[in-house]
């Protein structure tokens, strides 16, 4: 088993574990005035991560964006390289704890919706008129551990928390704890075929910079030097681990749970350890899950039409939900860009057992 397999997986028991709630995850805007917009608030760097992420090798970026580090073989943030390491040392998983995790535009809104509906519907009923969902984006009802972990205070709000908790990552399987501070967790991943994350990452990056060419784009995640990238062994650290471990990974792959969400809702109930019962299953939990945590439904109310993703990344939240389908690379994308990543993908991934282009073949004109 591979060393960051180990780390996130340890079953060793934690000081951290803490009895499971009946209820599910709470929401975190009603137990963290500050986070509708991460930790606002970055506390000084201890001058050993500063030099740290001055040595590291870095990629420019235009347009005021925080230049790309790369730290242990990933491209990260300038600023999210001392988060990692503070993941590394301190990040204490509880036994209950879910971690949705996934490299950027690759649905994670989506699940992040679906995974907390699901997890907290005995408190929270999908079809009740009062759901947290209806009032707070999904990322003020899930964490983000990035964020959290820019400072010690973002730090104990995690530590806070009641059991069990949920949270969501973008960072790469290796940047999780070492295994002698874990308590082991579940995580479910989730991964996109890659020509359409870049087309959603084009268009989520203009919000920024209008005039940004797809081609930029595509040649970045190409080169590697993308944000958490590169995408290839950001996608197989995680693949590997759900191989080795399905009881700790559910890998899920975007194209499919478009095509079927309700079992897919049905899988993730499962590996969280709470399975429908078949008076819910016959009452419609499932539908009535799969209905709120639509993009078409998702993008009409109000918490997700107003207000900016993070302050310190200010792009309106309006921006997490555009058009929620499969196979939208063949409107931006010139033959030549995706003949490039379909090679890169072909070569990286050929003798992992997992592949992209079936997806396609089933899934290329479904919406939300």
């Amino acid at each position: 088993m591979s060393h960051s397999l180990r780390t996130l997986f340890s079953l060793r028991p934690s000081m951290a574990d803490a009895p499971v709630a009946s209820v599910g995850p709470v929401p975190f805007k009603d137990v963290d005035a500050d986070s509708g917009s991460g930790s606002s608030v970055l506390e000084q760097l201890p001058e050993e991560h500063a030099d740290l992420v001055s040595g590291l090798p870095c990629a420019p970026r235009p347009n005021g964006l925080s230049n790309l580090r790369c730290y242990e073989g990933f491209w990260l943030p300038e600023w999210s390289v001392p988060v990692a390491v503070a993941l590394q040392r301190r990040f204490q998983p509880r036994r209950d704890d879910v971690i949705v995790a996934s490299f950027p535009k690759c649905g994670t809104t989506w699940v992040n919706a679906l995974t907390f509906a699901t997890m907290a519907r005995r408190a929270h009923p999908a079809a009740g008129a009062g759901h947290p969902l209806l009032r707070l984006n999904p990322h003020q009802c899930v964490p983000f551990l990035e964020a959290l972990f820019r400072s010690r205070r973002g730090e104990a709000k995690l530590e806070a928390l009641p059991s069990p908790r949920l949270m969501n990552t973008h960072m790469p399987l290796r940047m999780m704890p070492p295994a002698d501070s874990a308590g082991g967790c579940k995580v479910v991943y989730v991964c996109r075929e890659p020509k359409d994350m870049v087309v959603s990452l084009w268009h989520y990056l203009r919000r920024l910079q209008p005039d940004l060419p797809l081609a930029d784009v595509s040649e970045s995640v190409c080169g590697g030097a993308a944000m958490y990238g590169p995408v290839w062994d950001h996608i197989l650290g995680y693949w590997s681990a759900s191989t080795a471990r399905p009881d700790s990974v559910l890998f899920l792959r975007y194209e499919e749970l478009l095509r079927d969400p309700a079992k897919h809702v049905r899988k993730l109930a499962r590996f969280v350890g709470l399975p429908f019962s078949g008076a819910e299953e016959e009452a419609g939990v499932v539908d009535d899950i799969v209905k709120l945590c639509s993009i078409g439904h998702l993008k009409t109310l109000e918490a997700n039409k107003t207000g900016h993703v993070d302050p310190i990344f200010p792009i309106p939240r309006e921006a997490l939900f555009r058009k929620g389908v499969a196979g939208d690379w063949v409107n931006y994308m010139t033959p030549e860009m995706a003949r490039r990543i379909d090679e890169i993908v072909a070569d990286k991934f050929h003798t992992t057992g997992l592949t992209f282009q079936e997806w396609l073949t089933h899934a290329d004109s479904i919406d939300l």
